[in-house]
């Protein structure tokens, strides 16, 4: 027993990976549990248009409770109600007021970003119940726009396509190009007068298509079996879909030319796979996380995909509303495109080497 305790303690330790994995693994957990895992939205994006904009800010001034949870990001004395809807579909605020020339206010929440639309109703209704005690207060009207009933599955199947697309473009597109060179068929191309970029082209192909087909069947099962809407246009979606695919992709050649087995590829897989999930937005709302974790999530492919998938499907946004998120994407997916080109032509490389003979005499094809 002691001697398989100790030949087992010794692969382990030469096992650098696994090693990495047992220490990384549950302080990543830590750190995103500890200040990721929070539900409620304390803060609130609020934009205020209307020719009563001065008193409908004076008015959330008076108030601290209600004060306290708002942020006032923009004002706008000659805005109209076209323009505040606007203001919810570019994502410049979860909430706008817009108040009329009768002095009633019209609250639009942005029911597409459903935790603050949550805390937004709650905070709002509780505003409008103290102000009906005041006959001179004005009238507030809540408005719930793009998700009206605040459904749960309306704002997580968008982001779920784009977790299928992560999970084939990293886990399986790894795994698979792993296997390859477990069996020796990788090392085929070495002798192949192919550029390493040809070479991912052909190997990411066949999983580009197979998630471009998940992702249409997933969208379509969404809207018929759920009813989601899809508002925007088409071409938006499939655009923001390449990019997100050429990025995750990427991930999944980066993490075959480094592992060695196909347990490795699962782990490094699922050490990227995890923060997409907990720190995207899909799960736990950026704007309720710590800073410092908050900004990990800016860094993450899934997060902008699910901007696009949310936006274009329920909000109807467009190429001007989405333009940030979708350069962003193509930045990412041709960093790590490259990245992934570097590395496995640094793979292939010693394999292309020509061999010394017994008397220093170079042997080709040997």
């Amino acid at each position: 027993m002691r001697a398989v305790f100790l030949k087992e303690f010794q692969e382990l330790r030469r096992d650098r990976l696994t090693l990495a994995m047992l220490i990384v693994m549950p302080l990543l957990l830590l750190v995103i549990f500890g200040y990721a895992a929070n539900f409620t939205v304390d803060t609130l994006r609020v934009a205020v248009v209307g020719s009563q904009t001065s008193d409908v800010t004076d008015l959330i001034a008076q108030n601290d409770e209600v004060s306290s949870h708002l942020d006032i990001v923009s004002t706008d004395a000659t805005g109209t109600e076209a323009d505040a809807r606007e203001d919810l579909v570019d994502r410049r605020a979860d909430v706008v007021l817009f108040a009329d020339a009768a002095g009633a206010v019209t609250v639009h929440i942005d029911g597409a970003n459903l935790f603050a639309a949550q805390s937004a109703k709650v905070l709002f209704t509780e505003v409008s119940a103290q102000l009906a005690q005041n006959p001179q207060a004005p009238k507030v009207d809540i408005q719930v726009l793009f998700n009206p009933d605040l459904k749960t599955a309306w704002v997580m199947i968008p982001a779920i396509i784009g977790l299928i697309l992560t999970f084939i473009g990293t886990i399986i597109t790894s795994i698979g190009m792993v296997r390859e060179r477990e069996a020796g068929t990788f090392e085929q191309l070495a002798v192949m007068p192919l550029k390493a970029s040809a070479v991912i082209l052909g190997k990411i192909t066949p999983y580009f298509l197979l998630a471009a087909l998940d992702m249409v069947l997933i969208a379509v099962l969404g809207i018929l079996l759920f009813g989601v809407p899809f508002l925007g246009s088409v071409w938006v979606f499939a655009v923001g879909a390449a990019f997100f695919l050429f990025a995750v992709l990427g991930i999944g050649v980066l993490i075959s030319t480094v592992a060695k087995t196909s347990g490795q590829a699962i782990q490094m897989a699922m050490m990227t796979l995890l923060p997409q999930i907990l720190l995207s937005g899909m799960i736990f709302p950026l704007d309720a996380m710590a800073a410092g974790v908050r900004w990990i999530g800016y860094l993450l492919p899934l997060t902008y995909f699910t901007m696009i998938s949310q936006g274009v499907m329920l909000r109807g946004s467009g190429w001007d509303a989405l333009w940030l998120p979708l350069v962003i994407l193509a930045g990412m997916a041709l960093i790590l495109f490259a990245l992934a080109v570097v590395r496995l032509h640094a793979s292939i490389a010693p394999a292309k080497q020509p061999r010394a003979g017994r008397h220093g005499n170079v042997e080709a094809g040997r």
